[in-house]
């Protein structure tokens, strides 16, 4: 009997297992038979892959966390300008300006900033640290002219603060686990598709859903060599029963929050060169 074979899906990464469970949906809406057929079994396949596309989508990277990135780069960039400029004044025979010079390295060295380090820290040391040269330390600045200095460190590390927040807030609409629990609602649709086309197959003219079928496991065939690295037979349904899951489906699929999937921050966004 012609029929289509199984394959383990939860075995797939994320990419392969859309475009794997995609192409069957396009090819079953196009089958004019089985579209006829099995129409409330494509809808509910179609109506799961929309939310695992959904998901999908929401797991990516936010595209904020590179205008963090460069705003930080821009702020490292204006921190050591500053460092550099009031080093600079350190050596000058001019007394107020050399003492006003002094004044300032103390106040540098005694908060330590490493702009390489955890960026949420970087932020809130800067927040008071320009509060001080804003504030006591004003006239010091003043007397060096890093007056530009101060304005430029004070406006991108509030957009930083900025972006980040707004981060924050776009994560907030991501649901924990979406993906994974979009994946089993299309695996368990299409294991429905299949049963019930294999039925059909059984009870009516195999001919009738053999393109279909050939289609299907032929995809299979690919994506067990592929994808999943399993050896196959050339008819994916020799030696295996419909409804099998067909190199043992234990593992849980990969999903964004399990493997590393978008977020980006890690173990608290230390980041070499600025993030």
């Amino acid at each position: 009997m012609k029929e289509i074979g199984t394959i383990a899906l939860d075995r797939m990464n994320n990419g392969a297992h859309f475009l794997f469970v995609s192409n069957i949906l396009a090819r079953a809406e196009a089958d004019e038979k089985v579209s006829t057929k099995v129409a409330p079994q494509i809808n509910l396949l179609k109506a799961a892959i929309g939310e695992e596309d959904a998901a999908m989508k929401l797991s990516q990277k936010s595209l904020l966390t590179d205008d963090i990135a460069a705003a930080d780069k821009e702020c490292d960039a204006f921190y050591s300008g500053y460092k550099q400029a009031v080093k600079g004044f350190l050596n000058l025979s001019n007394e107020s300006v050399s003492k006003a010079a002094k004044v300032l390295n103390q106040h540098i060295i005694d908060y330590n900033i490493n702009p390489q380090g955890q960026i949420d820290k970087q932020i809130g040391l800067l927040i008071n640290f320009i509060a001080d040269l804003e504030g006591k330390y004003q006239s010091e600045v003043n007397t060096l002219g890093l007056t530009p200095f101060v304005t430029a460190l004070k406006e991108v590390n509030e957009r930083i603060r900025t972006l980040k927040n707004s981060r924050t807030e776009e994560r907030m609409n991501i649901t924990v686990g979406a993906m994974k629990a979009a994946r089993k609602a299309v695996d368990n649709a299409y294991r429905t598709l299949v049963k019930w086309v294999n039925a059909l197959a059984l009870i009516e003219e195999e001919t009738e859903y053999a393109d279909f079928i050939d289609y299907v496991n032929t995809e299979i065939i690919h994506y067990k060599r592929e994808v999943i690295g399993q050896p196959t037979t050339q008819n994916p349904s020799e030696g295996e029963k419909p409804g099998d899951l067909g190199g043992g489906e234990t593992s849980e699929p990969e999903t964004p929050e399990e493997s590393g999937g978008e977020e980006e921050e890690g173990g608290g966004e230390e980041r070499p060169g600025g993030l």
